[in-house]
């Protein structure tokens, strides 16, 4: 007889998730918290959701975790109503699981999910509710929320489970490690099939089809091809993945997705279509220099903006531009995550976070960088986690 848990792709154990609920309480109740509630509806960015269940958000379909700090979990699911998903024998510590038929499309259903919400929290009268994840919960859903529970208190708790979610346990770090030989792969694979008549597209299609037999469910590909010499762009999407490669061409190519577990890492290189230039070379060197920069400053009690600063100072006095975005940051359940190496980011770098590091160097003939995951560790940052060579691939 089949046993249905086979149909599940690599997850973190019973006993991973358990150890989350329990340090997630003990700031629930040193913040006076009774309830968590999350609601998010994309795998890219439905960590808070992951998190605490285990259950993928994805397509845009809401999913709704209601956590008890003295109870079992409740989740909201867009099914028919009486029915939740996932199954049953697909999670743990959940004691209901509800559903509605509610789509984003259809404005209105969009308060289904919210009154459900309100059945199971009316019964905490007087509680203090934290929601983790507010920048996910859509407008209908709050509003409802609020006005339908007049006698609860609502507060932002995201903060405090960002800085559980950014320290990885070494069951965590193992599955991160396992993302990143996938992603080697990958890009070991395209880099075989990328040659001259190719569009980005196809390119994008090959990198995909890979990932994805491979065991990741989900990736971006991000692609920045151009003839050195003339004007490049960054990297662009996959609506703008319609040129096609030429002799001579440079590809900047980007794999960012997860695999085993849902843990995202992410790899950049540089491919040439033939012998690259000589400024090219020194621009990769450069870019090399500055992600050892950061790296040399990746420690435990180090402050993001002293490091994004230092970073912004490197490039300056070789003559490029300044980062204005986010050059480096955390990956976990989420593509991006905290903290995030900027000017603005209060979290200090702590060991154990998982931490994506792509500087940017560029001029008006040359764009490039690369990109690795590394560990954080008591003195500093492990090993790079991915293999590729840091060098300019000739094809």
């Amino acid at each position: 007889m089949e046993n249905p848990r086979e149909r599940l792709v690599p997850s973190v154990s019973n006993g991973e998730l358990e150890r989350r609920w329990k340090v997630a309480r003990e700031v629930m109740r040193d913040r006076k918290i009774d309830v968590l509630l999350m609601r998010q509806d994309e795998e890219y960015f439905g960590g808070y959701v992951r998190w605490f269940s285990g259950v993928v958000p994805r397509h845009s379909y809401p999913y709704t975790v209601i956590f008890p700090v003295d109870d079992e979990m409740t989740t909201i699911a867009s099914a028919p109503p009486g029915e939740g998903k996932p199954p049953e024998w697909a999670v743990h510590g959940v004691k209901k699981r509800l559903g509605a038929p509610y789509y984003p499309s259809m404005h209105y259903t969009n308060t289904y999910d919210a009154e459900l919400a309100v059945g199971v929290l009316k019964e905490r009268k007087s509680a203090t509710v934290g929601i983790a994840g507010m920048s996910s919960m859509h407008v209908p859903f709050y509003e409802y929320l609020t006005k339908h529970l007049p006698g609860i208190t609502f507060v932002d708790a995201t903060d405090p489970i960002d800085y559980l979610k950014a320290i990885k346990s070494p069951e965590e770090i193992e599955f991160i490690k396992g993302t990143a030989a996938l992603q080697d792969a990958a890009f070991e694979y395209v880099r075989q099939r990328i040659k001259p008549g190719m569009r980005d597209a196809d390119i994008n299609a090959e990198a995909d089809y890979i990932s994805t037999k491979l065991g990741s469910t989900r990736l971006q590909v991000l692609i920045s091809s151009y003839q050195p010499g003339e004007k490049p762009m960054g990297f662009m999407g996959r609506h703008f993945m319609n040129r096609v490669l030429k002799k001579g061409d440079h590809v900047v190519l980007l794999l960012e997705g997860n695999g085993p577990g849902g843990y995202y890492t992410e790899i950049a290189r540089v491919i040439s279509l033939g012998e690259p230039t000589q400024e090219a070379k020194e621009m990769f060197a450069r870019v090399l220099e500055a992600q050892e920069l950061t790296l040399k400053m990746l420690k435990p009690g180090a402050t993001p903006k002293d490091i994004w600063d230092a970073n912004n100072d490197f490039l300056r006095k070789i003559g490029g531009e300044p980062e204005g975005r986010m050059y480096a940051h955390g990956e976990g359940y989420e593509l991006v995550e905290r903290p995030a190496i900027r000017y603005d980011e209060p979290m200090k770098i702590q060991a154990g976070m998982n931490l994506a590091v792509h500087p940017v160097f560029k001029n008006s003939r040359v764009w490039t960088t690369l990109c690795d995951n590394y560990i954080t560790t008591d003195s500093g940052v492990s090993a790079c986690l991915h293999k590729t060579p840091k060098e300019i691939i000739v094809v």
